[in-house]
């Protein structure tokens, strides 16, 4: 385990402290000698070598750890552990973040190795270094994300986030959505801020990008736009996905623009939001307190005239998301159960009957839903948690 680059003064003390001291001794030794010459991946092995020690085990692995007894099998699988953590620790403190990943990645805890990547200032020589780590090895998609916006700008960013994001966790998706909608929301503004300067006084800075083109036909003329419309279409769509306030006001400014560009630059959706950025604002502004009931309406008939066998079950989903998003939960489950049949594939857009239920402890309903479909397992999650709740309140 030890190199041969250490003098044989160690080699000496090694052998002496053995034959003083013990094993023990000697392990120790090798431990702090590999650590004050930051030798941290032999030091790894030599916690190992520790730990196998002090449990009656040859320093040399002679057997898998899979045939190992318990409790000792346990009690070498947390030694493993503890030294993951302790080597990751002392290689994060060297900024050596790939290196540290590799101990971390087996301990499954992201967290330090992504605070360790946010200390970093990214320059030509570590990017792409940067990027591996944050978004393929998914540490922190949001900053990887960020860094493509800064480095290689919207373009690939929006493709990024269609071919490598689109499976990540919702919380991570929301936090990319942000940095996509704010992005080019700012960009937006600031374009059609010059182009307004231009021709008339200068527009106070609280006023929105909706304000700003809502009395300004002119701004379209002769098929005029501001940034790149497929970009616009993109972020928009990808806005569905975000419950923040703040996204959706900007996400709805964004389709205040996008509905009075040209013709040309309308670009058709999928059901139910085939209308881009008509259907969008609807949607969008229901979830800020306008035109909710319009919305309602506006994704119901959708939902309930569409196909199912040519547009699937999204249309439905769409109406599902959005009444519980406005805290209707009773109706969309009801929702749900009227339009996806049993079976139906489903793309994972709305919550599920027992999320639903969950949220709003509508747990009787989900009860009966299942029963009438057949599912054995929604109906006992929700008979069992109707219980626990009943007893709860009389308790």
């Amino acid at each position: 385990m030890v190199s041969q680059s250490m003098s044989n003064t160690v080699y000496e003390r090694l052998e002496s402290e053995l034959g003083k001291r013990g094993a023990d001794a000697a392990l120790d030794l090798l431990f702090d000698e590999l650590r004050q010459q930051k030798r941290y991946h032999e030091l790894f092995d030599a916690r190992l070598m520790q730990a196998r020690h002090r449990l009656g085990l040859p320093v040399i692995l002679t057997e898998r750890l899979d045939d190992l007894e318990e409790p000792l099998r346990t009690r070498l699988e947390d030694a493993y552990m503890a030294a993951c953590r302790e080597v990751g620790d002392l290689l994060l403190a060297e900024s050596r973040v790939a290196e540290a990943w590799r101990y971390y990645r087996v301990v499954g805890d992201k967290s330090p190795v992504a605070a360790a990547l946010e200390r970093i200032e990214p320059n030509e020589e570590n990017l792409d270094k940067l990027l591996e780590i944050a978004l393929n090895e998914g540490v922190s998609p949001e900053l990887g994300f960020r860094l493509v916006l800064e480095n290689y700008g919207l373009c690939n960013a929006i493709t990024m986030f269609e071919q490598q994001l689109a499976q990540q966790p919702t919380e991570q998706l929301e936090c990319v959505v942000t940095l996509l909608v704010d992005y080019l929301h700012k960009d937006l503004t600031a374009n059609v801020r010059a182009e307004i300067v231009g021709r008339e006084s200068v527009p106070s800075e609280t006023v929105s990008l909706g304000e700003l083109v809502r009395e300004r036909p002119w701004l379209f003329e002769n098929d005029n736009y501001h940034v790149d419309t497929s970009h616009l279409s993109a972020v928009v769509r990808f806005a569905r996905l975000s419950t923040k306030q703040e996204v959706l006001h900007k996400a709805l400014d964004l389709t205040e623009y996008g509905r009075r560009l040209s013709e040309t630059y309308q670009f058709a959706g999928e059901e139910p939001f085939v209308d881009t950025y008509p259907s969008h604002a609807l949607f969008f502004a229901a979830q800020l307190g306008s035109t909710i009931e319009e919305a309602i309406d506006y994704f119901k008939e959708k939902a309930r005239t569409l196909p199912l066998e040519e547009c699937g079950s999204g249309p439905a989903e769409v109406l599902v998301l959005l009444l519980t998003r406005l805290g209707r939960y009773r109706e969309a489950i009801d929702t749900w159960a009227e339009l996806i049949p049993a079976g139906t594939p489903t793309t994972g857009f709305a919550p599920s009957l027992v999320e639903m239920a969950s949220a709003s402890g509508e747990f009787r309903k989900l009860i009966e839903v299942c029963r009438e479909r057949d599912d054995l397992l929604g109906f006992t999650a929700g008979l069992v948690e109707d219980h626990l709740a009943t007893c709860a309140n009389k308790s």
